[in-house]
């Protein structure tokens, strides 16, 4: 007999992150029970004021995480990037395995876990080539799971913006800069994933992509940015040789910015999308309009 809903604990990994909130908001406004996943105390005020009973567990440490997903029955995980790792493919494959052994260990119902567009290729997909693997892993499990895969999200234009508006000039990598792209806000896709999660899992495997209400541009990102801030804004395409240096310069390590650079030769060639026949597409209610908003009145 499938459990009631009052009775599912629902636990959030990654509880601080867009995504997560977003989840849990959405949980809480149903009246359901969450645990959320902290990786620090500090995080943890405002999640205690909408109800959740918060746990501390770095990502790294497999017993603290395992012992925080305890009399879960649906957990919603979330592989952490690591921007500035030496060998960053093989720290995600790390935190990767060390998910997996604390869902093992505790054996929840159902898992739903935030994947990405063209986490179905098993090759030359740069760092969505990490999410291959998570979903791999994942179908070990016992467990009923929930990939919600989901697309570029709306948000990162705030790492170019300031910019773009400072020179009138905004720089890209997808190439050209007139194609069409899957993107989505970071929040829609959190909501989403509280939505599956609400509804319960039933098959063994089940594949959900989500996106944005259109698809855009990188010229339809200059465009309305332009328009949000008064100026002409114009997209171009950045030559290939400087990819990395630019990623490098922008924070990132030399290995995370060779996974993000064959990314994005991979969606430049048109692999990066929804899997052909496989699975739903769920659209978010947050243009790219919306989001410039805010990136451009705090940039």
């Amino acid at each position: 007999m499938k459990p009631s809903r009052m009775r599912v604990m629902f636990v959030v990994l990654g509880a601080t992150g867009k995504i997560g909130r977003a989840t849990i908001g959405e949980l809480r406004r149903q009246g359901a029970p969450v645990r959320a996943i902290v990786r620090g105390p500090n995080s943890a005020d405002d999640l205690s004021a909408m109800g959740c009973d918060v746990r501390v567990a770095d990502i790294h440490d497999g017993e603290a995480l395992g012992e925080s997903m305890r009399g879960a029955t649906a957990v919603q995980i979330i592989c952490p990037t690591s921007i500035r790792a030496d060998d960053a493919a093989a720290e995600m494959r790390n935190s990767i395995r060390t998910i997996v052994d604390a869902l093992d260990r505790n054996r929840p119902s159902s898992v739903l876990a935030i994947s990405d567009y063209g986490a179905h290729l098993a090759s030359d997909t740069g760092i969505t080539l990490t999410f291959h693997h998570l979903e791999s892993e994942l179908k070990k499990l016992p467990a009923a799971l929930t990939f919600l895969r989901s697309a570029e999200h709306m948000e990162n234009w705030s790492r170019l913006i300031g910019r773009a508006v400072e020179t009138g000039v905004l720089p890209s990598l997808h190439h050209p800069v007139t194609k069409l792209f899957p993107t989505v806000s970071a929040p829609d896709v959190g909501v989403i994933a509280g939505e599956l999660l609400l509804s319960g899992a039933r098959a063994p495997v089940s594949i959900i992509h989500a996106e944005g209400p259109d698809r855009y541009s990188v010229e339809d990102v200059a465009r309305t940015a332009g328009e949000l801030v008064g100026r002409k804004i114009t997209a171009r395409e950045m030559s290939r040789p400087d990819w990395i240096p630019a990623l490098v310069r922008g924070g990132l390590s030399a290995s995370y910015a060779e996974l993000v650079a064959a990314m994005y030769d991979a969606h430049n060639v048109g692999r990066i999308d929804v899997e052909p026949g496989v699975g739903d597409i769920r659209q978010g209610r947050t243009s790219l309009r919306e989001v410039l908003a805010s990136i451009t009145k705090t940039s």
